[in-house]
């Protein structure tokens, strides 16, 4: 029987989710040991743990894991100049470039996301990115003046970008600069996970940058669980754990790349409608996970949520069926909110 709550070492309450799907997990115990990958990639880290008889295996895992990985760079980088990604940016305007296919279906993934949130993802916002000393023109330590905000702002928008979908072709209209920070490492997520069944592995937990998928369950007949991410700041908060099983996990938060500056702080995550950081004054989220059967879309959906504020974002996820938890920093606390979605994970 799964218990609703339990209670960690330390007395705190501890909220425990099941996912809808967990009555799929596989009736027999996987055989074989459970092996421990981890490597870089993409400016983070990462971590893959299996269940496989053989003990070779594991080379042969972490080059099909390495491969998916380098897959994902050599395509969707900003910080590689010879990318398929950084090509397209310094294209000239208005020519059209065919794009391999992960290529394409990460950009029609966010391209969709974008509509459906009215631009508060966008991935054209990577110019305004770097603007801010959050891409790879390097760190900064003070803002940038509003004026040179509204210049580069002024090249950014979504709907600027045509695709077509039978010749899986996009229009550089001129000076775009698209960025997938916001999407590709949940994406490359789900490559590892597609890799891994294609090689016959069905039990796995996979963390890229702090984006997780698993699937199946450990020697011990044990789901993969798995701690929320929390703000380094959180108090009062109850620490919520989920059993991953085809179900994946991204988390955004403003404590994870920012800088502080005259008692201000500049968070990561841009608003692509207005081109500056999230801010607490305005937008009390501080952290914000989902939960989906595609890690590229929680990655995204977590990005879009963070613009967006609690109360649209908690409409955006009952409308489109969504599970994400949600925390605010206000001056009586911190608070949490948990989409219906995620509510039903508690029963």
């Amino acid at each position: 029987m799964w218990l609703r709550w339990k209670y960690c070492h330390n007395k705190q309450m501890r909220r425990v989710l099941i996912p809808q799907n967990l009555q799929s997990l596989p009736s027999k115990l996987p055989t074989g040991a459970l092996h421990t990958l981890n490597g870089q990639s993409m400016g983070t880290t990462w971590t893959v743990r299996y269940i496989h008889s053989d003990q070779s295996s594991q080379t042969v895992v972490q080059t099909l894991i390495q491969r998916e990985l380098d897959l994902v760079v050599a395509q969707m980088s900003t910080w590689q100049a010879d990318s398929n990604l950084s090509l397209f940016n310094s294209a000239g305007a208005n020519t059209w470039h065919t794009l391999p296919s992960a290529f394409f279906q990460v950009l029609d993934c966010a391209l969709t996301i974008a509509a459906d949130t009215d631009g508060a993802f966008d991935p054209t916002i990577g110019a305004v990115v770097n603007l801010w000393g959050f891409g790879p023109n390097g760190q900064r330590i003070s803002p940038p003046s509003k004026s040179e905000v509204e210049a580069v702002h002024a090249y950014t928008g979504w709907q600027k970008l045509q695709l077509d979908q039978s010749g899986m072709r996009v229009l550089q209209p001129g000076n775009l600069y698209v960025d997938f920070s916001g999407i590709a490492k949940g994406y490359s997520v789900d490559l590892i996970a597609q890799a891994l069944e294609a090689a016959g592995i069905e039990n796995y937990l996979i963390e890229v940058g702090g984006e997780l998928s698993g699937a199946g369950i450990k020697p011990d007949g044990q789901p993969w669980w798995v701690a929320l991410e929390m703000s380094p700041s959180a108090s009062g908060i109850s620490e919520s754990i989920v059993a991953l099983h085809g179900l994946a996990v991204a988390t955004s938060g403003d404590y994870r790349r920012y800088f502080d500056y005259q008692g201000q702080h500049y968070a990561h995550t841009i608003d692509p409608r207005t081109g500056f950081p999230i801010n607490r004054t305005s937008n009390a989220l501080v952290s914000v996970s989902v939960l989906h059967a595609q890690c590229m879309i929680a990655d995204a959906l977590a990005t879009a949520f963070t613009v967006m504020g609690t109360q649209a974002a908690l409409s955006y996820a009952e409308q489109h069926d969504v599970a994400v938890l949600l925390m605010e920093q206000t001056p009586e606390g911190d608070k949490e909110y948990l989409s219906p979605q995620l509510m039903a994970m508690l029963e």
